[in-house]
């Protein structure tokens, strides 16, 4: 049964129009928590969808038809029917825990609950502020400004071959354009799956007549007043009018220091995502809690995980005697190409065996990840009938050799 709002709370604060922000306000409402409710968003936009900007957002428009608005809901719904506060546009800058206090600039707004889902912010480069054309990619304004340069033909760079830099690469070779990417580690992806299974994916970008280059890093990215080159640490120099800059994210904590949160990677959260101060809760990609399912501190940059997240959080901030625990096996997609790759579970593993599909033959590929005697992990590639399968299996803790036995008589069907 979902608890019910503590009546003698009167303000709820979120910090972060994200999703994770957004599903908190949700669940608020829907628990019947009727005081008020205030929404801090460091961007003028209302919340929107991530996850499309690096894939939909930046394909080449169809039939004429331009890509879809990502935003979620509608400011009237926001404001008229959730009774939502917004203040958007409007960076927090501090807190106070001692007297419950959000500083967003001059002004300070006072919470009885606190859920904080500020997120990440994109990691860059130095040197680069003054040139134009190079991004980030992050932010709807940035998914704009790389939109404009690919529907401009740009000749494109993409440092970093993880999966927003792997979704941008698609998206530029599916226009047919130009694009290089550059990866400073001998094997892409090898913390999100693996160097196994990262070589696995790495692959579809040759099979796509991406050009990836591994194992070289960037000294320079150069031009004059816009972006012309970028020189690699071997000596390339590759001619460019984007560049792209995917080498990850870095949780946006700098303006909770001195706040009494403990940050480590994220701010510390205990199995319910409370920070340990009364009150504060965290959610989403900020959050670095206790998963009791896998009994280990976990953050992740993933929309499903985002969503839980908010609404779990909101619902315990309002009755934290009633707070529930948050135990989850992860999973996250990306697209690339004409395939769609998915994992559920943790990667790191004492084995990874691939049980069925051959990427040569017939486009697909499950592999299993092995963690003592249990089944921790899935990778599928183009394997959307199986992955949910493997999922519950290690919700369940499933054994390796039931998992394998399971991987045998469920053998996908190839692509056609």
């Amino acid at each position: 049964m979902r608890p019910k709002a503590n009546l003698d709370l009167a303000r709820l604060v979120v910090v972060g129009a994200s999703l994770a922000g957004l599903r908190a306000v949700e669940a608020a409402r829907k628990a019947g928590f009727g005081g008020k409710v205030t929404l801090i968003g460091a961007e003028p936009h209302l919340p929107y969808d991530r996850p499309p900007l690096s894939k939909g957002f930046l394909d080449v428009a169809r039939d004429g038809v331009g890509f879809a608005d990502p935003t979620f809901r509608t400011e009237q719904a926001l404001t008229n029917e959730l009774g939502v506060e917004l203040l958007l546009g409007k960076k927090a800058t501090g807190l106070d825990t001692a007297k419950s206090v959000v500083s967003v600039g001059d002004r300070h707004v006072p919470y009885d609950a606190l859920v904080i889902a500020t997120g990440v912010e994109a990691r860059t480069l130095s040197g680069v502020d003054e040139l134009a054309g190079v991004h980030t990619l992050r932010t709807l304004d940035d998914a704009i400004a790389v939109r404009a340069a690919l529907d401009g033909g740009a000749r494109t760079v993409v440092i970093g071959a993880g999966f927003i830099g792997s979704e941008v690469a698609s998206s530029a070779k599916k226009r047919g354009l130009d694009v290089t990417m550059v990866e400073a580690l001998p094997t892409p992806l090898v913390r999100a799956v693996g160097e196994v299974m990262g070589s696995a994916c790495a692959s579809l970008h040759r099979r796509n007549g991406t050009d990836l280059r591994c194992g070289v890093g960037v000294t320079a990215i150069e031009g004059f007043g816009k972006v012309e080159r970028v020189v690699l640490s071997d000596g390339t120099e590759l001619s460019a009018d984007l560049v792209v800059v995917g080498i990850g994210a870095a949780p946006a904590t700098g303006w909770l220091e001195g706040s009494g949160l403990k940050l480590d990677n994220g701010i510390m959260c205990d199995e319910t995502l409370a920070t340990g101060v009364d009150g504060v809760y965290a959610a989403g990609d900020i959050a670095r809690w206790y998963n009791p399912h896998f009994e280990r501190h976990m953050r992740l940059e993933h929309w499903t995980s985002a969503a839980e997240q908010g609404a779990l959080t909101a619902r315990n901030a309002l009755d934290p005697p009633s707070a529930r625990a948050y135990p989850t096996v992860p999973y996250f997609w990306s697209d690339w190409y004409d395939s769609r790759i998915q994992f559920v579970g943790i990667p790191h593993a004492d084995e990874v065996t691939v049980v069925a599909g051959d990427l040569d033959t017939d486009g697909t590929l499950v592999a299993l990840y092995r963690s003592g005697d249990l089944l921790t992990g899935a990778l599928t590639i183009n394997g959307q009938t199986m992955i949910m399968k493997y999922r519950n299996l290690i919700a369940k803790r499933a054994s390796w050799a039931g998992a394998l036995a399971f991987a045998e008589s469920h053998r996908p069907t190839a692509r056609t």
